[in-house]
């Protein structure tokens, strides 16, 4: 995989520099929406104020008609504020983000869920690491920490440990994804790495720029978990260690010492992952380890018994895959 790592550097943290006068930076910032209500406006139009001095914003909102409404009032001063156009593919989130792809007015575009929240130095150096690739992939981070957060936070120090985590932000050359890529797959940002790698672009994992993130929901939470582990089907090697756990923690159950051994070593491995991370992760969330692993060990069968069924729920209907694979992206791109 044509991927680089870049480690911590001076300045790279979640904190901007203050009190510098910094040139607006050329690039688009696409953010696709769709909200139920409007009570989560307040704290999003204020990032937006500060977002929208430094960066070109395009929303793309499918929230419904009175929703929408109230959000091109208070949207629309800040950024540009649209409708998704075209075919509506499966993955409803896909829809905005293509949308917001072919009205972008610049060759650098960030894509971030609604609950990313940038500095002005995180954003301005995702952008300058477009300069070295075609996609840049950053380390989100939770703040502040409820507990459920601190719960999924494991799991992002535990794929650390093991490579880099997925974020909930990319940024990407817009050239790389102009065409588009598949609207049918749950993991819908591996899907859009994939095929910018499969179009023979280049990753830097930007392990050590860590943008922060707001905690969903406890519901929203709750909700997620079998979801995620469905991510997992794109993953086989991954997938298999997943749907191991569960016959691994029934043996060790009849043996109470090497379980806890087991357990403390989930701990330790997402310490690990917290290298790097200049204290975004505290102590607390490597704690965790043990419930996202027991959590995991069961959701990951959960996942298959929906696979063999169709697929996952999704906005009324069901995704059944994942995501594609590299070599199937390649072999498409090649045209065999």
């Amino acid at each position: 995989m044509a991927s680089a790592r870049h480690r911590a550097t001076p300045g790279s943290g979640p904190t901007g520099v203050a009190n510098l006068p910094l040139p607006r930076l050329e690039a688009e910032y696409i953010l696709p929406l769709k909200w139920a209500d409007t009570s989560g406006d307040d704290e999003l139009v204020s990032y937006l104020e500060e977002l929208s001095q430094w960066v070109d914003i395009t929303i793309v909102d499918g929230s419904a008609p009175p929703v929408f409404a109230e959000h091109r009032r208070r949207f629309g001063p800040l950024a540009r504020h649209l409708p998704p156009e075209g075919v509506k593919p499966p993955n409803g989130k896909v829809h905005g983000v293509l949308t917001g792809i072919r009205h972008a007015r610049h060759e650098r575009i960030v894509i971030a869920d609604d609950d990313v929240r940038y500095s002005r130095q995180s954003l301005g150096r995702a952008l300058d690491l477009l300069e070295q690739a075609d996609l840049v992939r950053v380390q989100n981070y939770f703040d502040p920490l409820p507990w459920h957060a601190k719960w999924d936070s494991a799991r992002s120090l535990i794929n650390r440990a093991f490579g880099s985590d997925y974020p909930g932000t990319l940024a990407v050359r817009r050239s790389l994804v102009a065409s588009g890529y598949r609207g049918d797959v749950l993991f819908e940002n591996l899907e859009m790495i994939r095929t910018a790698l499969a179009r023979g672009g280049t990753e830097v994992r930007a392990d050590d720029l860590l943008v922060r993130r707001l905690p969903p929901q406890t519901a929203h939470f709750l909700g997620q978990r079998v979801r995620q582990a469905y991510d997992s089907q794109a993953q086989p090697v991954r997938l298999l260690v997943e749907l191991s756990l569960l016959p691994l923690l029934a043996c060790l159950a009849r043996k109470p010492a090497r379980l806890l051994l087991f357990v403390a070593g989930t701990v330790v491995l997402a310490a690990w992952g917290r290298r790097g991370t200049q204290g975004v992760f505290p102590w607390s969330t490597a704690m965790f380890a043990p419930l996202w692993v027991t959590e995991r060990a069961i959701t990951s069968w959960i996942a298959l018994g929906w696979r063999l069924a169709g697929g996952v729920p999704y906005a009324g209907g069901k995704l059944n895959h994942a995501a594609s694979s590299l070599r199937d992206l390649r072999r498409a791109q090649s045209g065999f």
